[in-house]
């Protein structure tokens, strides 16, 4: 219990610091330390993410910048697609889910390590964003058309694949998306993920405690442990610069990725 709540802390300074999508360092070290499975892993990891993402979606939806239209369209197709995850993760061979994971911490690192450098820069995106979600200019709302529905509900669906699949929290897939199809402050674009993935993990949570899958002799301990490392790295992320923390966190994430590929062949 000892092992699994300072784990959980680890976790949650990791998310408060980068985060949620620096939840996706739970299941990692749940596989390093635990030696669970990634079947077994991904559902506590999954719980993690969903109740700090849940945290920062209420921070989100008092501020008002919560999209929320769009966040229940992700949310509904994600909430389809998550129990298929699940279900193809009971039947796929630990080595593969391990390579796949490992190819999501590379693409992570990658992304975070490019973020870093162009803020570095203040040569953010010179790519010129498909806006297939345009607002209205007196509301700010979306103004809906079959393209930007077709948008946020494929990338909501992919979101919730991956989700169940492997425990992560789907925002690496819809952070990237709402700032390509839409026209969204980062602010709006973070709380609108945070709530998305809220929902979708939650909902994915559920489906595997119905279940069976769900370890919460394991999970209790670890998510009370990110929960209070979330306060830890809230109280510290005030003192760290930005682009070095997400230059860290790039560096961690590939590492960990190497860990988890050599780890599949082993």
């Amino acid at each position: 219990m000892i092992v699994e709540l300072g784990l959980g802390v680890v976790v949650g300074t990791v998310m408060a610091l980068t985060g949620a999508g620096g939840g996706i360092l739970a299941v990692p070290l749940l596989v390093f330390v635990l030696q669970l499975n990634v079947v077994q892993a991904g559902p506590i990891g999954l719980l993690a993410v969903g109740l700090a993402a849940a945290l920062g979606a209420a921070v989100g939806l008092k501020a008002g910048i919560v999209r929320y239209r769009a966040a229940m369209l992700m949310s509904v197709t994600g909430i389809i697609l998550s129990p298929l995850g699940i279900w193809l993760a009971h039947r796929l061979d630990n080595r593969w889910l391990s390579i796949l994971f490992s190819l999501i911490l590379f693409f992570i690192a990658y992304r975070t390590f490019r973020q870093a450098k162009s803020h570095s820069t203040d040569n953010e995106g010179s790519k010129t964003p498909i806006l297939a979600c345009v607002r209205d200019a007196n509301s700010g709302q979306f103004v809906w058309t079959t393209r930007c529905a077709r948008a946020l509900a494929m990338s909501g669906s992919v979101a919730g694949l991956f989700s169940g699949l492997l425990g992560v929290g789907g925002g690496f897939v819809i952070v990237p998306a709402l700032q390509r199809y839409s026209d969204l402050a980062i602010q709006s674009v973070i709380a609108t993920s945070l709530t998305v993935i809220a929902l979708v993990s939650l909902a994915g949570v559920l489906f595997s405690s119905i279940t069976g899958s769900l370890n919460w002799v394991v999970a209790i301990p670890f998510c009370s442990g990110a929960l209070a490392g979330m306060i830890v790295g809230k109280f510290i992320s005030s003192w760290l610069a930005g682009p070095q923390l997400q230059i860290s966190f790039a560096i961690l994430s590939a590492i960990v990725a190497v860990g988890m590929m050599i780890k599949s062949f082993v």
